[in-house]
């Protein structure tokens, strides 16, 4: 049933899908579950690769086994502005992070990504990571320097003089561009590359051919990145907060994410 668990047949219909190479979302399809529900479900257990449907589903049941003996001293789930359903915020934010996690960070690292973008602030300390996220404050560290890395999450103190970890819109922006610039290094060793190599070689035209695709490629995304930044300072309405809760984000200024 389509938003009930994966049954152990359906986990060795999806190993039987990857070993044929199909897509997670013909897959998806097949079985009659959302593209998203297989994406996770490969990721958590090894990867398109590292697969075993008997592994997974052994997997899953310790998970769950887990959950069901610290639930009495879980955190309750967040109060939630704007009328949101917390469950429904939860599961979003499991596949936001399964989204980071096929486009290549690693699994804490996309924790904490999915974590700062679903709150309205974009902002959280270290310790209010910590304990969403249920994690050591190390971890934490960990992951922060390394998406501060890519320039996808900037620090910031706040009038507290707390440092706070902020995602915002000119990160995209940023992020772009450096990922623009990364092919720069490739883009000059493949052209000295043509000079060893010999000009006309097969070689080195394999080599000053990829230079010059890259080359292209950067210079329009930098160009695209620049016509399109002001896209990310559009504003949408905000809808009227609902609840009679306190937004636990309430209280920091930072610039709200983009709507996406």
């Amino acid at each position: 049933m389509p938003g009930g668990r994966l049954t152990q047949a359906e986990r060795q219909q999806i190993a039987l899908g990857l070993a044929d190479s199909l897509p997670y979302a013909e897959i998806a399809r097949r079985l009659g579950r959302p593209t998203s529900t297989i994406t996770r479900e490969v990721m958590r257990n090894g990867g398109p690769t590292g697969y075993r449907a008997d592994l997974a589903h052994r997997a899953t049941q310790q998970r769950t086994h887990r959950r069901r003996q610290a639930a009495p001293r879980g955190p309750q789930a967040l109060p939630q502005p704007y009328g949101r359903d917390a469950e429904a915020v939860r599961e979003y934010q499991e596949t936001l992070t399964t989204v980071f996690m096929t486009s290549g960070l690693p699994k804490m690292m996309a924790r904490v990504l999915g974590c700062l973008y679903t709150t309205d602030t974009g902002s959280l300390t270290a310790a209010e990571l910590a304990e969403r996220l249920q994690v050591s404050p190390a971890s934490i560290s960990k992951a922060i320097t390394f998406l501060e890395g890519l320039d996808l999450v900037r620090r910031q103190r706040d009038e507290r003089r707390r440092e706070r970890y902020v995602v915002d819109d000119d990160l995209w922006y940023q992020s772009m561009i450096r990922s623009a610039r990364a092919n720069d290094q490739f883009i000059e060793t493949a052209r000295q590359g043509v000079t060893i190599l010999g000009r006309g070689t097969p070689a080195a035209t394999r080599l000053e051919n990829a230079a010059r695709f890259l080359d292209f490629v950067s210079e329009a995304l930098i160009r695209a990145a620049e016509q399109g930044r002001d896209v990310l300072y559009t504003r949408t309405e905000t809808a009227p907060d609902r609840t009679t809760e306190p937004d636990p984000d309430d209280g920091h200024t930072t610039a709200p994410t983009a709507a996406g």
